[in-house]
């Protein structure tokens, strides 16, 4: 494995980091940072977890020449990215004399006008507020030479794509564009087609799979006692950092309140109804230990770097087998281990199904020890076959 110094960063980023606590670059660093360097576009792939952020960041910031404003654009598909993604670029660039913006909704404009005025050399921003503050005449991105965006595939589910591309035919014709994703499925290929020149394509493990440090389990359950098994898993689990992942709203918000109110944990809880200010707390407060749970909806789910979570629960089996996969890579980041634990009713067998084709691999279905379960087929290691009953002999006719 490489180190950094061997990769050609400029001596300013490479004392950041050494100030971060970098050690080793990661396999999709050690590739995209000097393939960056020469100014060639990427398509970079791989999993969750795996270092994306510093991968397109040092590379740009080490060629990055104070004066033209705005001349990098991060574009970022919600406001927790954009803002984890900006205190990065923070950190990698201690030593230059840069300036940053970060644009997203949810906030009023007051502070991100005023950082527009101060002309910023970096700019970090989620679509909608970008386009507004530009259609309001408040900034030009005609000289933006550097563009990212990221975690594409996420765009492309929250519907961002046409943004994107409007977006882009904003920024300079002769400009460097690093593309990554997680995933890349038919329309995000096509789309990464008409946005760069020539890339270069780094994939680092399969699209398709979580960590490999990550160990899985399905816990079935009856549909009735799910709360329970949830409370009773949260309690008998040890774990460090536990993020629980629900497909609603009204979901996160039941369980916050019953983990609070039935244990002993320190719980928040994060989804799109609740205000930004206290999104940002939240998000603080599980990075810093104050809680030990976050509850979230798949808004958390992509990207979010929060090191050291050791266990994942989902509260129901993701709708969207690639939802799975990012709800996963929260934890078993930078090769850690992690636990990736899955409730499991029967009105989800289908989708539990489709969660094992697509990482092509069979989940272990476990019962938890001292659970007071109600019967259901789905806790049936072997499930008995059914029994044909015999019909009885047709009645004989008369002659």
């Amino acid at each position: 494995m490489s180190q950094f110094e061997e990769l050609g960063l400029s001596k300013p980023v490479l004392r950041a980091v050494e100030k971060s606590g970098y050690e080793t670059p990661t396999p999709i660093q050690a590739q995209s940072i000097p393939v960056a360097l020469e100014g060639r576009d990427i398509i970079g792939a791989s999993q969750t977890g795996t270092g994306k952020t510093a991968a397109f960041s040092l590379p740009i910031i080490s060629k990055m020449t104070p004066g033209l404003q705005p001349q990098w654009l991060v574009l970022e598909p919600t406001r927790e990215l954009a803002a984890q993604v900006t205190e990065e670029v923070k950190r990698f660039s201690f030593y230059r004399p840069l300036n940053s913006v970060l644009l997203h909704g949810g906030v009023g404009y007051g502070e991100q006008l005023d950082g527009l005025d101060n002309n910023p050399d970096i700019i970090l921003a989620t679509p909608g507020r970008l386009l507004d503050l530009i259609e309001k005449g408040h900034m030009s991105l005609s000289s933006v030479k550097y563009l990212v965006l990221d975690e594409v595939d996420r765009m492309l589910d929250m519907g961002f794509l046409p943004d994107v591309r409007k977006i882009v035919n904003m920024c300079a014709a002769e400009r460097q564009t690093l593309f990554f994703s997680a995933t890349m499925p038919p329309a995000i290929q096509t789309f990464a087609e008409w946005a760069l020149k020539d890339p270069v394509e780094i994939e680092i493990g399969e699209r398709r799979s979580p960590a490999e440090t990550v160990k899985h389990a399905f816990y079935p359950v009856a549909m009735d006692q799910r709360d329970e098994l949830m409370l009773a898993l949260v309690q008998k689990t040890d774990y460090k950092s536990l993020m629980i992942f629900t497909r609603t709203k009204k979901e996160a918000d039941s369980l916050h309140f019953m983990l609070t109110s039935k244990s002993d944990a320190k719980v928040a809880v994060l989804h799109s109804d609740i205000k930004q200010n206290d999104r940002t707390k939240a998000l603080a407060g599980f990075r810093s230990g104050e809680f030990d749970i976050i509850i979230a909806t798949d808004l958390a789910a992509r990207g979010l770097d929060v090191s050291g979570v050791t266990h994942v629960i989902n509260y129901r089996v993701p709708e969207n087998a690639e939802d799975y996969v990012h709800r996963i890579g929260r934890t078993g980041r930078a090769e850690k281990e992690g636990d990736a634990f899955t409730l499991l009713s029967g009105d989800e067998l289908d989708n539990a199904k489709a969660v094992e084709v697509f990482i092509d691999k069979k989940i272990e279905r476990r019962k938890l020890d001292g659970f007071d379960y109600i019967y259901t087929a789905l806790l049936d290691e072997q499930p008995p076959k059914p029994v044909r009953k015999r019909r009885p002999p047709a009645p004989r006719r008369r002659r």
